[in-house]
């Protein structure tokens, strides 16, 4: 079962494989849903293919807006550029770019979104007959709906998210970010006010109050928890879906590394007919993130989705920043956040057996003078007592 991991940028690809992808997905700005995360242009795009194709890795490239007339002609140009650069496939969700796709490259692997909700076998098998590889299934599903869709549809792959964020409409067709802001979520420019804070105003009473507060933070009754389904794996494992899928391209560096690499390791434990270890699950509470649920998965229970009372992020530690180079017992970081000499730190890589925990890093600025503390947005180096493998992520715990 190929664990799926988003990717943003370059440098987010080749953390996402190195950490334990079988594939990542990763778009362009205009034609993939996520216009605000960094994604490529072309020559970031032949490097990211061959990367991920070095490391026996797959590249799936998503397609899935909604298309307008003046998309049309852009998108044809951008098919042949992806077909000339190789991915491995495309993700898209608007029959005409399906069309588009076969007719121009007829060879190019065709993955249907999640945006096209589907929530079927007939759909799933009218896909099919279209000439899709895989259907992406709505994360609307319960895993009986999901399971007897595998049933009835054998001889197509299927894809499910197992874990993010979650989205108070079916999977993004949401007009709430248009109404409000003249931004479209089908069109990758999504503000989320499903996480704003509102209150209730009746306008022919205006002297007669309609609380929905639950608390002085307010209602968020639009807020969705954050997927994780981890404690199914196993079921999901057995039940013969080909691909799950981490939600993220927006996020960090460190959430895409250190959740793929908490899904990949606990996969492979499954696989050898182990119990998957807990301490992979307490990894994904070190991830900044909202109360997670197993949404849809055992039916449909609003409660187990909707965060009434808060928007707010769980964040008991911090990203600092990345390893990028490493000479004798000193380790150059990329820094993102402020760390000093009296915080406590963990540095995870892609095989945990390596990762560290020191109670008052040494730190030194670039020019190897000893520092107390570090800046946001620069390089400073550790020292760090023996050897360490490449490509370290370096956290920081807050409580």
């Amino acid at each position: 079962m190929e664990i799926l991991s988003p990717a943003g940028n370059l440098e987010k690809i080749k953390y996402a494989v190195l950490y334990g992808a079988d594939a990542v997905y990763a778009g362009s700005q205009d034609f993939s849903l996520r216009a605000k995360a960094d994604n490529f242009d072309y020559s970031d795009l032949l490097e990211a293919v061959d990367f991920c194709h070095r490391h026996k890795a797959k590249i799936f490239v998503p397609l899935n807006i909604y298309a307008h007339n003046n998309h049309i002609e852009p998108i044809k140009h951008y098919i042949k550029e992806l077909s000339r650069a190789c991915i491995d496939a495309v993700i898209v969700s608007d029959l005409g770019i399906f069309d588009l796709v076969k007719n121009i490259n007829p060879e190019l692997s065709i993955h249907i979104s999640t945006q096209a909700n589907v929530t079927s076998y007939q759909t799933v098998k009218a896909y099919q007959k279209l000439g899709a590889e895989r259907v992406i299934l709505a994360r609307e599903l319960t895993f009986e709906e999901v399971r007897e869709i595998r049933d009835r549809c054998p001889e197509i792959e299927l894809e499910i998210f197992v874990h993010g964020a979650m989205c108070i409409a079916y999977s993004g067709r949401c007009l709430l970010s248009s109404f409000f802001t003249n931004r479209s979520a089908n069109r990758g420019e999504c503000t989320h006010p499903c996480r704003w804070k509102y209150s209730l105003i009746e306008e022919s009473r205006p002297a007669q109050s309609f609380p929905i507060e639950e608390d002085k933070n307010g209602f968020y009754f639009l807020n969705s928890k954050d997927l994780c389904l981890w404690h199914r794996l196993k079921e999901i494992y057995e039940c013969g879906i080909d691909s799950i899928k981490i939600e993220g391209r927006m996020k960090s560096l460190y959430y895409i590394s250190a959740v793929t690499r908490a899904y990949k390791q606990s996969m492979i434990q499954i696989k050898n007919q182990k119990e998957p270890d807990i301490v992979w699950r307490e990894e994904l509470d070190k991830i900044s993130h909202r109360i997670y649920t197993e949404a849809f998965f055992d039916g449909f229970k609003t409660e187990d989705t909707q965060n009434y009372f808060s928007s707010n992020y769980i964040r008991d530690w911090q990203f600092v920043g990345n390893i990028v180079e490493i000479k004798n017992s000193y380790a150059k970081v990329k820094s993102f956040h402020k760390i000093t000499i009296n915080d406590e730190i963990e540095i995870i890589f892609p095989n945990k057996e390596f990762d560290l925990t020191i109670n008052k890093p040494i730190l030194y600025d670039e020019k190897m003078n000893l520092i107390n503390f570090t800046k946001p947005n620069s390089y400073f180096y550790i020292n760090i007592e023996g050897n360490i493998p490449d490509n370290g992520i370096i956290r920081m715990r807050l409580v």
